[in-house]
């Protein structure tokens, strides 16, 4: 038989035992917190496309409109990880992620529907980095015990 503490450090929440509400309040906190920043990095992308769409890919035949694809997606996908809590915005935000960190990739080695890049503008590397922030936070989005967390708390 466990007999609980009703006071001291673990009843007010400093060692939580892993099966009270503190962890579900600090689960769907970290929940919401990974959801902000996903949701951030793919308005961060929307608008890095965006802006390199005016500059100049609004001219190029595949490329241009590929980058109004990815504007629309990122807002898309921005609201879908914020409303739904479903594993599949989140998923969706990882895929988003690495599937525009590899076409960068691409433009910067072989050339990507002839495009070729070189990684020297503010937009690239903010590029780059908001691709990041959507393939880790979203990946993290995904793990057990966030997800968990924000089952139990409906």
């Amino acid at each position: 038989m466990i007999i609980r503490e009703a006071s001291g450090a673990s009843a007010h929440g400093l060692f939580p035992s892993g099966t009270g509400d503190t962890d579900d309040i600090g689960g769907l906190m970290i929940g919401w917190t990974l959801r902000v920043l996903v949701a951030g990095g793919l308005l961060g992308s929307a608008w890095v496309h965006w802006v390199v769409w005016q500059d100049w890919a609004a001219d190029v035949g595949v490329v241009g409109p590929l980058f109004l694809v990815n504007v629309v997606a990122g807002v898309g996908l921005a609201v879908a990880v914020l409303a739904w809590r479903h594993p599949l915005a989140a998923a969706g935000a990882v895929a988003f992620g690495l599937v525009t960190l590899a076409a960068y990739v691409l433009s910067l080695t072989v050339g990507f529907f002839g495009v070729r890049e070189q990684f020297a503008t503010q937009e690239e590397l903010w590029g780059v980095v908001t691709e990041v922030v959507c393939v880790v936070f979203g990946a993290a989005l995904l793990s057990p015990r966030v997800r968990a967390a924000e089952r139990r708390r409906g």
